[in-house]
């Protein structure tokens, strides 16, 4: 029979194999260090130090698309971490920079988030590096995900609606949920627009106890929602507690804005009429 030390041993074993399978967005898991390149940390100061608040993600030389809400009244102190996977680490990767330049998008409405699209012009060129590399984003032609189609998200938001965050970057894959559903009084109602597109795994039938529902939450907004490496939407909102059944999370649909993205980052727009609500 085993010594007190080694069954104590085994039981830490045990418990940090549950822990490491459980960590996610909300039933997400840790992403693979600087996989995703793109990833960006808007954190805000929080005394002598920055504490992270939102997510972002490199799109072009010097620029990073986020969420509105993330900083509606402009940067006020926060800056951009690009090449970060821990948030506490000293990581050679990392590099941090402030904002030059917020650009909230002028139709964005705070009563259910339309429109919720930003850019941050970062003050000097990043590096570009394993860790730190721009990705592509659907414009306007492309073809969005459908119904049921998986997509994928990351971020440094909660794991739980405690609020426990996690320390490095976490990812999880989702599905596309049919937006007739999402329009629904008992889901969104109204608030749901033609700009938006609702995603989120939820345990299948029959149901495991132990299946947790995956889905982005507090912290995770202004982060990408990608479908075949593609960018095509940006963490948005969703019901007041993350992964509860009728309120998938809420993503901006990115192709519905390209004539004002261009026309911030200074390219040609593109001629023909954008979607609108």
């Amino acid at each position: 029979m085993g010594s007190e030390k080694d069954v104590l041993v085994a039981a830490a074993v045990f418990l940090f194999a549950l822990i490491s399978h459980s960590e996610g967005i909300v039933g997400g898991r840790e992403a693979a260090a600087h996989s995703r390149p793109y990833m960006a940390s808007i954190q805000v100061p929080e005394g002598e130090n920055m504490k992270h608040e939102c997510g972002g993600f490199v799109i072009a030389d010097q620029w990073v698309m986020t969420a509105v809400h993330c900083m509606p009244t402009g940067p006020n102190g926060r800056k951009v971490v690009l090449g970060v996977h821990s948030l506490s680490e000293a990581e050679e990767t990392k590099q941090t920079f402030d904002i030059l330049e917020l650009h909230n998008h002028p139709d964005f409405r705070e009563s259910n988030y339309d429109n919720d699209i930003a850019l941050i012009k970062l003050d000097r060129p990043y590096t570009t590096s394993v860790a730190i590399r721009p990705v592509e984003f659907m414009r306007q032609g492309g073809t969005n995900p459908g119904n049921d189609a998986e997509v994928e998200t990351a971020g440094w938001g909660s794991l739980d609606n405690l609020g426990s965050r996690p320390d490095k970057l976490q990812e999880v894959t989702v599905d596309v949920v049919i937006s007739a559903l999402c329009r629904r009084s008992d889901y969104f109602g109204s608030k749901f627009t033609a700009n938006m597109i609702c995603a989120q795994r939820v345990c299948p039938q029959p149901c495991d106890q132990l299946y947790k529902k995956q889905d982005t939450c507090d912290g995770d907004s202004g982060g990408p929602l990608l479908f075949n490496g593609t960018v095509v939407g940006i963490t948005s909102n969703g019901g007041r507690k993350c992964g509860q059944l009728k309120k998938p999370g809420i993503y901006t649909i990115i192709s519905h804005y390209t004539r004002w993205i261009d026309g911030i980052l200074g390219l040609q727009p593109d001629p023909t009429p954008e979607h609108s609500d």
